[in-house]
């Protein structure tokens, strides 16, 4: 789901940019607002929970692979403005450091991953929550929740990705940017979600908020956090098991490099060109691309990127911690 630099028009991206400037805005406000000093640092481990989560790539029928993204479920434990920041934050980190997802196609992932997911999947767990208040309507609240929201994820960024040869074509009429047009790139999204990817998000949200619930209950969203070491822990052991998304071969729909989509098979053929929006499209190189490490073997590599990016994330919120904190004694005096 993660959508590559030079998939998506420079037009594209900036309308997608554009539209989540005011979310983020309203979300730092929110943040700075309301949010208990002593609860943004929760924000990086809500972070690094979706960053690692989407480490663990799944192989799907076809070839391609798919993965969970956590939104719904830091939006139950933090709030939905906390999840857009948190889950933007991770999505940056991603594309700067390891080339997965684009730079300039940031603001259409983060509406994608970091808007749709935590506020649909939050509004439908409250819907479903708020019919009663025992734990098995809560647990299927954010199995519905979750899994809705991802799928609805994938829809988006299949419309993305299916409107550029609608709009987009150079002088002898080929798509200019990404080649399949809606009909092959919502069925190519959505199957795989339905089938796959929306269940693991749905398990991974329902298990790991019972395992928060138990160790830390007060962490849950207008709480008082305790017990944090636990969720510490639990992020070294996403850490230590995101090896385990090595084991996916094959390359997520719509994420193939420059040289990978004319050979890219679909439907039994390749697509036989690369479009020229493509291939003298924009170019960043990151220092751990695809969550490698020059010089070291695949695993360690991948393990190093785990901890760098959960570790910076976790760091860069409690920093955000101290400025609120800041911020908020010299509003008082």
């Amino acid at each position: 789901m993660h959508i590559p630099d030079n998939y998506l028009s420079p037009t594209t991206c900036a309308v997608m940019g554009a539209v989540m400037v005011p979310v983020w805005t309203l979300a730092v406000r929110h943040i700075r607002k309301d949010m208990a000093k002593e609860k943004i640092p929760m924000l990086g481990i809500g972070a690094a929970f979706s960053f690692l989560i989407m480490m663990f790539n799944i192989p799907v029928p076809g070839g391609t692979t798919v993965h969970a993204v956590g939104g719904t479920l830091i939006a139950v434990l933090l709030g939905p403005w906390a999840a857009a920041i948190a889950v933007s934050v991770a999505l940056l980190i991603q594309a700067l450091l390891f080339g997965d997802g684009g730079v300039l196609s940031f603001g259409a992932n983060a509406f994608n991953m970091a808007f749709v997911i935590p506020f649909l999947g939050y509004f439908i767990y409250k819907f479903i929550k708020d019919r009663s208040k025992t734990r098995a309507v809560e647990n299927v609240g954010l199995a519905i929740g979750s899994y809705l929201a991802v799928n609805m994820a994938a829809f988006c960024a299949a419309i993305e990705f299916g409107l550029q040869p609608l709009l987009f074509r150079d002088a002898a009429g080929l798509p200019m940017y990404c080649p399949y047009p809606l009909a092959v790139s919502i069925p190519a999204m959505l199957i795989p979600h339905l089938a796959v990817a929306g269940i693991v998000e749905a398990a991974f949200t329902v298990a790991i908020f019972a395992f928060v619930k138990r160790v830390s209950p007060g962490t849950i969203y207008e709480g008082s956090p305790t017990g944090i070491k636990p969720l510490y822990a639990l992020i070294v052991g996403l850490v230590c098991l995101s090896p385990l998304g090595l084991l996916a071969s094959g390359t997520a729909w719509g994420e193939w490099g420059v040289s990978g989509i004319g050979t890219a098979i679909h439907d039994g053929r390749a697509l036989g060109f690369v479009p020229a929006g493509m291939k003298n499209g924009f170019g960043f190189e990151t220092l751990m691309k695809d969550y490698g490490v020059k010089g070291q073997p695949e695993i360690v590599g991948y393990i190093l990127s785990a901890v760098a990016g959960a570790a910076l994330l976790v760091i860069l919120f409690k920093l955000l911690a101290v400025v609120v904190k800041r911020d908020r004694r010299k509003a008082k005096a």
